[in-house]
């Protein structure tokens, strides 16, 4: 518990803690100049007049940017994000809640008159709210109420100038600066506003005359004199003037519609054109952005709508057609998505009916089920035929060694012709083979190790005269079967079916390669083909006389097809298994050969083409260019055939 002396101490302290707060009192109310701060000058605070008279603090303690006596620069009130109109019309509405610390009878009175000639419009003149508030100043140079009043005042004839010089309304602007001389220490804004006052003149000449130009209709010509140049002009004289500026949003705004117009109509060149005219005039302004983004939205939907016709058109077999869709496409949108796609499918449409180069195709019959021999596509491109002279092998039918190109593709089968397939052909047309006709084909005989005729062999039975397997390639056909073959082929699928032209058939062969065989240049070093390799062996014993050395396929005659490797183009037997008609006519040379990969025929011929090695084929025979001829109707267990599809 405090002891006595301490709580008489607190008393007394408390006591004169008191007086003194209400002497401070006392002289606050009395005696308010004795607290105030006076400037030498009291200048006009634009920025915080009004904020200060509502707060009760002496408007004579200025804060806003000014020169003092010694020429330093007063930093000023902190930055307002808010428009001059915006600050005037608060602090004039702010005035009805501004009080002064002390106001006499004389000062309410002039004060009450002030706002009634405020809210009559009467700025200045002798009986106007600026001289009413001026009489408070005499009287009390510390009243906030009539400081902010002038300072709202002075903000109100400033903004209303600044509008009409926008506007372009020099008498308004001038009437308003005249206004605001009357008002103290408007010096500086008076100076700033008769500037752009005397920018305003100089340039009214010239927006005279480009209004006079845009009512022509054209704004962009003349060159040097338009409407456009004239704003423009105007610009570098005064860049503040809103007149000039809104002239050009106007000529922007044409140009753009004459854009949208034009992208309406699917011309697009025109659409670009105009645009960027439209852009150098105002770059990057938000109706240009509103309107490229709008153009590039309907410049994507366009080519993605031209993009799928071109697709459809593709599909329906009409490349022509296509091809100009795609070019429109490509003039509305450069990059359009899917644009490569198609320029993918127009290039295989044209070079391969729009299958791709190693795609497996099948074709339906049209009126009966079933289907043609599966297709593989082989690619347009170019090789060297035959082989060069002295080169390991080399016989005088294979030269010259030529180039042959092919500007388009074509679909080989992937396999030989089956005895299956040839067996639907024959049922569903009653063919005649020329086996079956003229009497026997040429069958290979194991107890002799020698081909020998019987005249009981056909397409039905195997090398040996046996019955044959169906997945095993037809052998004992003439060229004449092959045709008729490849003839009902045609029929029953409605596309074009024949043998391989003999360049088809060696391009094929190579898949690519320049080497002697597809898989090189000397015995496999892997099973690849159904080939005459030292080590197979007859069903009796016997061995190749003349074989690829240490090479095995497990096969003495034709083994089913596909049973082996294919080579580069996908392609299986086709160096293999049994040797193959193709459609030419013999030649002793490739002299005056074509050179595009067509057939070479002379109607009549009776002797063909036989390419590809067979199981009973010497590594010479194998060879890619070795080529061999035989009569049209040759029945043998070592030939077959394939077929061609054209596209």
């Amino acid at each position: 518990m405090p002891s006595s002396d301490t709580v008489s101490r607190q008393r007394a302290f408390g006591g004169m803690l008191g007086i003194a707060l209400l002497l401070f009192a006392l002289v606050y109310r009395f005696y308010p100049e004795l607290l105030y701060l006076h400037p030498a000058t009291p200048v006009r605070d634009a920025g915080n007049a009004a904020a200060n008279a509502i707060a009760g603090a002496p408007l004579g303690f200025d804060r806003r940017p000014d020169r003092s006596d010694s020429g330093q620069i007063n930093a000023g009130p902190p930055l307002s994000l808010a428009p001059e109109q915006v600050i005037a019309a608060e602090r004039l509405a702010q005035l009805g809640g501004a009080k002064s610390g002390a106001e006499t009878p004389q000062v309410k009175a002039l004060l009450d008159r002030a706002e009634r000639a405020r809210r009559a419009g009467r700025v200045t003149g002798t009986d106007s709210a600026a001289a009413y508030f001026l009489d408070v100043l005499k009287l009390a140079p510390h009243d906030a109420t009539a400081q902010a009043g002038l300072d709202a005042l002075a903000d109100r004839l400033a903004s209303d100038a600044g509008s009409a010089l926008d506007a372009g309304d020099s008498d308004a602007a001038l009437a308003n600066i005249n206004a605001l001389r009357q008002i103290p220490d408007t010096s500086a804004d008076v100076a700033r506003l008769l500037q752009r006052l005397a920018l305003l003149q100089k340039v009214r000449p010239l927006l005279v005359a480009a209004a006079e130009r845009s009512k022509l209709g054209d704004s962009t010509t003349p060159a040097g004199s338009s409407a456009l140049d004239l704003y423009r002009q105007v610009l570098g004289i005064d860049p503040r003037n809103s007149v000039a500026r809104r002239g050009l949003e106007r000529i922007q705004r044409g140009l753009l519609d004459r854009t949208l117009s034009a992208v309406a109509q699917d011309d697009f060149a025109t659409a670009g054109s105009v645009l960027a005219q439209a852009a150098a005039i105002l770059p990057g302004s938000q109706q240009l952005q509103n309107v490229q983004g709008q153009i590039e939205g309907l410049r994507q939907q366009r080519a993605q709508t031209l993009l799928t016709r071109a697709n459809s058109a593709i599909d329906a077999g009409d490349t022509a057609l296509a091809q100009r869709l795609a070019q429109q496409a490509q003039s509305i949108s450069a990059d359009a998505p899917g644009l490569a796609d198609l320029a993918r499918r127009l290039r295989d449409a044209r070079l391969y009916a729009s299958y791709k180069p190693g795609q497996l195709f099948a074709d339906n019959f049209l009126d009966t089920s079933g289907s043609a021999p599966a297709m593989v596509v082989i690619p347009a491109g170019s090789f060297e035929m035959g082989a060069r002279d002295g080169s390991s092998g080399f016989r005088s039918t294979e030269a010259p060694q030529h180039e042959v190109r092919f500007a388009t593709g074509f679909a080989l089968s992937r396999s030989e012709i089956t005895v299956g397939q040839f067996r639907q052909f024959v049922r569903a047309t009653g063919y005649v083979t020329d086996s079956e006709r003229l009497g026997g084909a040429n069958i290979y005989d194991d107890a002799s190790g020698r081909m020998h005729d019987d005249t009981h062999a056909s397409w039905r039975d195997d090398y040996q005269g046996r019955p044959a397997a169906a997945d095993l390639p037809v052998i004992n056909v003439s060229w004449n079967d092959a045709e008729a073959y490849v003839h009902w082929l045609s029929q029953v699928t409605g596309k074009a079916y024949r043998l391989p032209s003999e360049a088809e058939y060696e391009y094929a062969m190579r898949g690519g390669t320049s080497s002697a065989y597809w898989w090189g240049n000397a015995s496999p070093a892997r099973v690849v083909e159904n080939l005459a390799g030292s080590r197979d062996h007859s069903p009796t014993g016997r061995s190749w006389a003349n074989a690829f050395k240490g090479y095995g396929d497990g096969y003495w005659g034709p083994a089913p097809v596909m049973h082996f490797q294919p080579n580069p183009f996908g392609l299986y037997d086709i160096d293999g298994n049994v040797s193959e008609w193709t459609a030419d006519c013999w030649h002793d040379n490739y002299v005056r050969a074509p050179r595009d990969g067509t057939a070479w025929i002379n109607p009549g011929c009776t002797q063909h083409v036989v390419r590809g090695g067979s199981w009973a084929s010497s590594p010479e025979q194998d060879r890619s260019a070795y080529r061999i001829d035989a009569s049209a109707a040759t029945r043998s267990a070592r030939v077959g055939f394939r077929v061609v599809r054209q596209l």
